[in-house]
Parts: C-alpha cells; structure tokens; sequence
C-alpha cells in the first residue's frame, strides 16, 4: 500500500503530533501559494521585459530603415550578442516574436502615479533600465507570456481582444486558453443566440485545464527566461542508454561524440524534445536520435523530418553537413535513418 505524505517518514498516525495534518496541510498552502505568486512574478516581469525588448527594436529599425536589410541585420546580430550573454530565449523567431508583442500591444497610458507623466518622445515606461519602472510595465500586461504568445498567433484583431478579455475575466490557464482557441470557441459565441449563457459555459475549466504551481514555474518560457535546465525523467528505454552510454557509443560505431538529450525546440507555437543528439565527427553532422517504444509509423518519420529540418536552420553551423536523424525502434528492432531537405 502507497504511504501518504504524513507517514513518508515512517510514522504511524498515531504518533504524530496532535493537529499535524492541519499544519501540514496549512504549510502546503502556504508554499503553493508561493510558488504561484512566483510564477506570477516572473511571468510579468519577463513579459515586460520582452515588450521593452520588442520596443527597442522597432524603434532602432526605423532609425536605420533607410538601409537595406537593416532590421534583419539588427535581429541576427542581437541573437548571437543576447545568447552568448544571457543563454536561451533570444533566437531571431523570438526576437521577431517581442518585435510583434510590442507592435500588437501598444502600450496607451502608464498604470501607476509613479509614472504619471506621459513618456516623453523616443522614452518607454522603462527608463534606463529601472526595477522600479519595469514593474509599472509588468502591470500592464497580466497574463503568462505564453498566453500571449497563442493571442499572437491570431490574426484577427477581433478574436484576440476577446479571448484576451475572456482570460483575464476567468482567470483562464494558458492550457484553457489553448482549448478555447482549438474550438473556436469566438466564432461559436459569436453565432450563438445567447451569447451570456454561451461566455458562462466556456468559462468553466475541464480537470485537463488545471495547472500546479510547478507547472507554471517550469514553463518552457519561464526557464528560458531564467536560463535554467529542464531536465525531466525520460523513458525507460532512454535512461538505460544514458546509464549505458560508452557500450551504445560503441555499438553505433566510430566517430560518434555525445550532445545532450531532451533537447528543447519550438516550431510555430509547439514544443518538442529531442530524445537524443550527437555529433559524428567522420561526417560532421549532428545526429538526431528519437527513441520509439512501439512500432515505426509514418508520422514519426514526418516529424523525424521536421527535427533534422530545423536542426538544420538553427543548430548545425555553416561548415556542417545537414544533420541526420535515426529512429530507433524497441518493436522487433527496427531502425530508420532520416535526412533533412
């Protein structure tokens, strides 16, 4: 029979102290409650930051539009000056991405008496980098990055506003508001004949809508933004090769050097893992590895694809050959190899 976490260390009911499950239960509340107002933290101040970046620049592209190709130039150069100094999160798709947040919310008038005073011309909110400032423009923007990055996939400015409002007004999670999205839940509101009884039947969450604290904190975003690891148990069958690594080097042949696994990528709005990555140094490519516990389909094929793909546009470096990707699967043992276009 399971433990409970009153009796993890060993304890019967009976002795533990009178009212434990009370504080225990009071302390798990009080850490939930943190760790939510953390994530919320974090999430407003990256947003802010990220609409700052965004804003910065637009405006450096319309000092220099006179030069061609001047913005494209501006966005290669601060990916490769931001990552080198600061980790993850600033590929040109996200550069690109806080370039559009700012361009899709303009920010109209500033939301604290600190900062009363209309910005003077070529000012943000956020002057020379003050905390203080860059907490005045959290305010403004109360949702998770995240969700504004799906608001940003929509198009229409209409059904933005509103799956922006209905967010804020339900207090919807990115995975809500995902949902919604996927059912058009605006175009169904909108041809419903009663609209009320239709916004109060889509605010209700689903158990799959729920988020723990530890979600939100672990949100691909979020570790982006704090340059953290994300490391989360993997398949049984990858961690035997990882604790088996010399003996799985040897049998795939010479020439093969170790990357990483679980490696992160996003296409569109969509996140994936890489199982395994190395780098054979004979063919100097990287060697995209994707571990199947059943039996090989075309879909795994087509995102196999996928992978090499953007391994191709965003990892390998000029002087690489395009990368390879090799599918192995448990079932009866079989294996593809799959190269990008």
């Amino acid at each position: 029979m399971t433990k409970s976490p009153l009796q993890a260390a060993g304890e019967s009911p009976a002795a533990l102290p009178a009212g434990y499950a009370s504080i225990h239960g009071g302390i798990v509340d009080v850490l939930d409650a943190a760790r939510r107002a953390t994530a919320r933290s974090v999430n407003a101040l990256m947003t802010a930051s990220y609409w700052e970046i965004g804003r910065r620049i637009v405006e450096a592209e319309q000092q220099g539009k006179r030069r061609a190709g001047y913005g494209e130039q501006l966005i290669e150069r601060l990916s490769a000056d931001l990552t080198a100094q600061f980790g993850r999160g600033f590929s040109r798709p996200n550069l690109q991405q806080m370039r559009s947040f700012f361009l899709t919310w303009p920010i109209r008038q500033t939301v604290s008496s600190e900062s009363s005073a209309a910005p003077s011309p070529g000012r943000s909110l956020l002057t020379q980098g003050r905390p203080s400032q860059l907490d005045v423009l959290a305010q403004v923007f109360p949702l998770p990055w995240s969700a504004y990055v799906r608001l940003l996939a929509i198009k229409d400015d209409h059904a933005r506003s509103f799956y922006e409002a209905e967010a804020l007004r339900g207090g919807w999670s990115v995975r809500q508001l995902d949902r919604q999205i996927g059912s058009q839940f605006y175009e169904r509101t909108a041809l419903s004949k009663d609209k009320a009884a239709m916004l109060v039947k889509g605010a209700a969450p689903t158990p799959e809508d729920a988020v723990r604290p530890d979600d939100a904190i672990k949100d691909p975003y979020v570790l982006e933004f704090l340059n953290l690891k994300d490391e989360y148990s993997e398949s049984d069958l990858e961690a035997a090769l990882i604790q088996r690594l010399e003996d799985f080097l040897l049998e795939l042949g010479e020439g093969f050097t170790f990357v990483g696994r679980q490696r992160r990528l996003r296409i569109d709005q969509t996140w994936y893992r890489v199982d395994l990555l190395f780098f054979h140094r004979r063919l100097r490519c990287l060697v995209i590895i994707d571990l199947k516990l059943g039996s090989l389909s075309h879909a795994d094929v087509g995102q196999m694809l996928m992978y090499c793909n953007y391994a191709k546009e965003h990892w390998a470096y000029s002087d690489e050959n395009p990368p390879v990707g090799l599918i192995l699967c448990a079932d009866k043992g079989h294996a593809l190899a799959v190269m990008s276009q």
